[in-house]
């Protein structure tokens, strides 16, 4: 007899393994199929173990300045990458098995291997190899009332640049490979390719990033591109625009990759390429076609519950589509199994989930661009406070960058914010809860920051929106 089940989970990464939790708390009998590893890309070969090493690329940076802060050091700090690599790796071990942790504690069932609508309620489950190579699972069906699909994304491939993990590679093989290449042109320069290029460049590796689009991190604010560019200039990174690779060939011991510019036709030199061009949702073989689930390209079509056509199926995560991003994947999981359990739940505002890039300087950003803003018709005001002008900037040493803040004139509504500089990606969650609580630019003014922090700029850049800044 095959188990069943109130709820299941096809796929354990942030999004499938805290709906779980989540469903189980609510009281539903919950079970998750993972063919991989449980934590999915984000534990094991993403968010995780790239934040490990974007790190030891911080320290490294840091060691080359080490004279500024009244310290001296004999001798060259060197990269040891393969170790490097092994830093981060433990990392994504540790988070994997505190996932086994939660798995348990939560009286969560666990299957392993690769998981498949087959109907009425119904997934089969046969063996999957693991990203060690090891089979896990066995054959079997499981049952339940609700099924939740969170397959996630992988790299997406283009014609001129197939993956081959070795001239090309994904962001995975960027990840895990001990052997650094001394030339890597980087095809991409949206969060991915932008934090490798960060990585790879403090690493010792010579970088190049090229974009189609006529900016880096095209998604950002546009004042946020050009000094993320500005900062990766200074730093040694080229940066290429407005450029398309057309491919590239092997000769004489290196890759020489074709780039089509508003300049002609140009060739690098390089000894590996990344690309770095996005993701594409795992739809393929899940079942989806013969249950009639509907499907947009390679993403599940839900509604703001995250109800696919079909009744008992859902979908979360990248599957569903842009933002490709953990918390947001998260956090419809919640919302989708709360919705299931009965609870009053509202849908989730999409204007409001916060991107990070973790490369140094980092960025942070929620809500309307300034440009975005225009578009929508709002009538605004804009402030800007540069970390130059901040006390404790100037203390850690890290003074570039600035936080622009976007109000509505008539209401004062927040509409948005754009962080680039350090520990950015842990100041934006103060404008998020502002804005889920409908805060206007008075109440940040009145709310007392702490000094000297960091979060104080996100207070004078408000006042310079409202034509009362202090410290600029």
């Amino acid at each position: 007899m095959a188990t069943t089940y109130d709820c299941v989970i096809i796929g354990s990464g942030p999004g499938g393994y805290e709906t779980a939790i989540r469903a189980s708390q609510l009281g539903l009998k919950t079970a998750i199929v993972e063919k991989n590893k449980l934590g999915g890309v984000c534990l094991n070969i993403g968010c995780i173990p790239t934040k490990a090493l974007l790190k030891s690329a911080e320290v490294m940076a840091e060691s080359k300045h080490i004279s500024d802060f009244g310290l001296n050091l004999e001798g060259e700090i060197t990269p040891d990458f393969p170790k490097v690599i092994e830093r981060s790796r433990g990392a994504a071990s540790q988070m994997n098995k505190g996932v086994q942790y939660l798995m348990r504690k939560n009286d969560i069932d666990v299957h392993y291997g690769y998981g498949r609508l087959a109907g009425n309620g119904t997934v089969e489950i046969v063996p999957s190899e693991n990203m060690d190579g090891e089979q896990v699972g066995e054959e079997k069906t499981i049952n339940a009332e609700h099924i939740i699909i969170a397959t996630g994304a992988r790299p997406r491939e283009i014609p001129p640049l197939p993956i081959d993990e070795d001239n090309v590679v994904s962001s995975t093989g960027a990840m895990t490979q001990t052997e650094r290449p001394d030339r890597l042109v980087i095809v991409g320069a949206g969060a991915i390719g932008v934090e490798f290029g960060y990585f790879y460049k403090h690493m010792g590796t010579d970088v190049t990033i090229i974009e189609v689009q006529d900016r880096i991190v095209p998604a950002e604010d546009a004042d946020v591109s050009k000094e993320l560019k500005r900062s990766f200039k200074k730093a040694g990174i080229n940066v290429m625009t407005g450029a398309m690779v057309q491919g590239y060939e092997e000769a004489d011991g290196a890759l020489k990759v074709e780039v089509e510019t508003d300049k002609g036709t140009e060739y690098i030199e390089a000894d590996q390429i990344l690309s770095a061009v996005g993701v594409v949702g795992n739809v393929e073989d899940i079942g989806l076609e013969e249950l009639g689930v509907e499907t947009n390209g390679n993403d599940i079509v839900v509604d703001e519950f995250y109800r696919t056509n079909v009744d008992g199926v859902y979908a979360i995560g990248d599957v569903t589509g842009a933002p490709w991003l953990a918390h947001k994947a998260s956090h419809e999981g919640i919302i989708c199994v709360e919705k299931i359990a009965g609870e009053d739940v509202r849908p989730m505002d999409k204007k409001n989930i916060p991107g990070c890039t973790y490369c140094q300087p980092q960025i942070a950003s929620v809500g309307y661009t300034e440009e975005q803003a225009e578009e929508a018709g709002y009538d605004i005001k804009v402030g800007k406070f540069p970390f130059k002008a901040s006390g404790k900037a100037a203390a850690l040493g890290h003074n570039e960058g600035f936080v622009k803040i976007i109000y509505d004139k008539k209401y004062g509504e927040l509409l948005g914010c754009h962080i680039i500089g350090h520990d950015a990606t842990e100041l934006i969650a103060e404008v998020v809860t502002a804005r889920t609580l409908e805060t206007t630019g008075h109440e940040i003014m009145e709310a007392i920051h702490p000094h000297p922090t960091l979060s104080e700029s996100i207070m004078e850049a408000t006042r310079a929106a409202y034509g009362e800044p202090i410290n600029i």
